[in-house]
């Protein structure tokens, strides 16, 4: 017996509301838990009749090809993060190893972050040294010309180097060589503080 065109448009009906919700048509909001809970519930309806069995069996491919899409993506994502999170220990592992002082500044020449070796400079633990004031340990002089010249450093520029006086809380001054550049991630400025040795004593 043929289905009557109340029937047709009924499956027709059918058939969009499936297909629309295979794509993730229709509310914005609806998780893809909540869409693939409602084709099944279309799927279901169109099983129930032998007059669209061969529908039921089409979407159900549709379905079974979409899930495969969906996991080969999140497995796609996973090893992407997973691969970033690998580098990122590199990075860091190499960032901590280097033998010379290594600050992100601001302009005003506060430490946001800082290597092992900054921290030993400092003689502050890491977590103590985030937001700690360089130019404190630095003369008034030395102090007042890196500040400048972090303020005129622009976006994109090249480095710039200069001679300063580290005042340490304990110790003797020390002359370093300040090398400076913008942090290419952020508003801040790298820096890189090298003691100058007088190599001929």
């Amino acid at each position: 017996m043929l289905p009557s065109a109340t029937g047709l448009l009924k499956l027709d009906d059918l058939r969009s509301r499936a297909s629309m919700r295979l794509a993730g048509g229709g509310s914005t909001n609806r998780n893809p838990t909540s869409r693939t809970t409602d084709a099944l519930a279309v799927l279901h309806a169109l099983a129930s009749s032998q007059a669209t069995a061969g529908d039921a069996l089409a979407l159900l491919h549709e379905l079974q090809v979409h899930q495969v899409e969906v996991d080969l993506q999140a497995e796609e994502l996973r090893d992407a993060r997973n691969e970033l999170e690998a580098a990122l220990r590199r990075q860091t592992a190499h960032y901590d190893a280097l033998p010379v002082a290594c600050f992100t500044v601001d302009r005003e020449l506060v430490v946001s972050e800082l290597n092992l070796a900054s921290a030993c400079l400092l003689g502050l633990g890491r977590d103590d040294a985030c937001g700690f004031p360089l130019g404190t340990l630095l003369s008034a002089a030395s102090a007042l010309a890196l500040q400048q010249l972090l303020r005129n450093m622009a976006p994109g520029a090249g480095s710039a180097a200069a001679v300063l006086q580290w005042v340490p809380r304990q110790g003797p001054p020390r002359t370093m060589r300040a090398d400076i550049g913008p942090d290419p991630a952020g508003a801040g400025c790298l820096l890189v503080l090298t003691e100058i040795t007088d190599l001929a004593a």
